[in-house]
């Protein structure tokens, strides 16, 4: 039987509190304030960190442009060697990152293992090789010679979410890394032990100043950070709310920005689809991370006709899915990051009642022994859903799918384009005309034909409408991390000749 992981010792694991890196050395705030990074699990404080403010903001962007005035000519040797070196570190200790993932996000250690660590790795492995193929471009005309050099921006200021801490971190900095800029990055306030704890194994090999983290409440290191003259762009991952102020603080000194926002993905599936594989998708869909993924499934789409064969299928997967300690590798969904996310994704679940929606599976805390202290929530499907209700248009970011009902091809695509999302989506046909018509006609930046989450390296990840706007997890990211200088050289000598009598 499997038993949970045999956690190794605070000290071996982590540190009991960490300070801002700046500069390559860890420093402690400049308001003397720290904030608890909490198990989810249980409610246990497992480390302290720094609450950061504008001056500590201040000290990272200044550490960032002092080190670009060299990393901003490093070569692409070396730039490879060290996004290789930060993969190796991670799979060095692989089980510790897993671990803390685990810990402090609530996510089981299964998928932290699986998914989480792996899919960081590759993000450094792929933009090692890209560092060598940065490069401009000539063009011969008959009386000069155009250069187009690729540079850097300079510095830039990275803030990321709290639901894949170390994917976003890696999504982040390796672009921006063999690009040649310098970084001042901000994780999220309540789940970024994994990230931090990186930046202490890798400190020795990253040359000081190039990354810089700064820990706290966005409100108070957020438009400090991205408002500063400094600060040559911005890179978030998020709620529209947030991106919304940080595309203000950015407009004062007119840099530009990549947004990867919320979704509300539409998966669909028709009336000839393979039902047992849809069936396992949509349950892997509601739980997997606790359903706190942007590119979620969660306004399923059943054709009239497979629906009530769907959704009992459905329930019954789910009702076999194992809750409970997340350090378990039997654990196939863990607890909400945090009790103000927990207290969200029920208060939709209320909603949706209200709105007229039905509980056809879970709908409420999940309670029974190592459940009660923690913030688990049961997977939920949610049927009788109409797609103009809240639940329906808002991103809920829980373990709750919504189930709404279809006749024909052009009433789902209405109502899957009826968003104001546009981040990612799926479909489930065995007709290949009808799987090309539909998925070119999905407003939508992602759409998965036949397997749901079916990431494949470099292909271009990225949100239509207000699902943001720039691609990530692809050679086109290098694109918002590197400007185009034109040259342009005469080979013909002396005077035009306008000035002659």
């Amino acid at each position: 039987m499997n038993k949970p992981l045999q956690q190794p010792s605070a000290a071996a694991l982590h540190l009991p509190e960490y300070g801002h890196f700046i500069g390559g050395e860890w420093v402690s705030g400049d308001s003397g304030k720290t904030i608890d990074l909490l198990n989810p699990a249980n409610g246990q404080r497992l480390s302290r960190i720094q609450a950061g403010n504008a001056a500590d903001a201040e000290r990272a962007v200044q550490a960032a442009a002092k080190a670009f005035t060299t990393w901003g000519h490093s070569t692409p040797g070396q730039r490879q060697e060290l996004l290789l070196e930060l993969a190796r570190r991670l799979k060095a200790r692989m089980q510790d990152f897993a671990l803390l993932e685990t810990l402090n996000n609530g996510k089981p250690i299964r998928e932290a293992l699986h998914f989480d660590l792996p899919t960081t790795i590759a993000q450094f492995e792929l933009f090692a090789g890209a560092a060598f193929h940065l490069h401009g471009q000539s063009l011969d005309y008959p009386d000069a010679i155009g250069i187009v050099h690729r540079e850097p921006y300079g510095v830039v200021a990275q803030i990321i979410p709290w639901n894949v801490p170390l994917v976003m971190m890696a999504t982040k900095i390796a672009p921006a890394l063999a690009a040649g800029n310098t970084i001042v990055l901000k994780p999220a306030e309540t789940v970024c032990l994994s990230v931090l704890e990186f930046f202490r194994e890798v400190a020795d090999v990253l040359p000081p100043g190039v990354v810089n983290v700064v820990t706290g409440y966005g409100a108070d290191v957020g438009e400090a950070l991205v408002s500063h003259p400094l600060v040559r762009k911005v890179a978030f991952t998020g709620s529209i709310a947030t991106a919304r102020r940080i595309m203000g603080y950015a407009a004062a000194n007119v840099i530009p920005q990549t947004l990867e926002l919320g979704g509300k993905s539409a998966h669909i599936v028709c009336d000839d689809a393979d039902i047992d594989a849809a069936v396992e998708a949509a349950a892997l869909s509601t739980i997997f991370n606790k359903g706190e993924v942007c590119i979620a499934g969660t306004r399923l789409m059943l054709h009239e006709r497979i629906r009530d064969e769907f959704l009992e299928k459905l329930a019954r997967t789910l009702d076999t899915v194992k809750q409970g300690d997340p350090t378990d590798p039997a654990t196939q969904i863990g607890a909400q990051a945090s009790v103000m996310q927990r207290d969200k994704v029920l208060s939709y679940i209320d909603i949706g009642m209200q709105e007229g929606a039905r509980v056809y599976r879970g709908g409420k805390r999940a309670s029974g022994p190592g459940l009660d202290e923690g913030n688990f929530i049961e997977p939920t499907i949610l049927v009788d859903v109409d797609n103009s209700m809240r639940i329906a248009q808002e991103e809920i970011f829980g373990p709750v799918t919504c189930a709404i009902t279809w006749k024909d091809d052009d009433e789902v695509l209405r109502m899957a384009n009826d968003s104001t999302y546009g981040l990612a989506g799926g479909l489930w046909t065995r007709n290949l005309t009808r799987a090309h018509r539909i998925s070119r006609a999905m407003q939508t930046g992602t759409v998965w034909v036949n397997r749901y989450f079916n990431l494949k390296p470099g292909m271009p990840l990225g949100g239509y409408k207000q699902s943001g706007f720039g691609r990530e997890f692809c050679f086109d990211i290098l694109n918002h991390y590197t400007l185009t200088k034109s040259v342009v050289i005469n080979l013909e000598e002396g005077p035009l000749g306008l000035f002659q009598g």
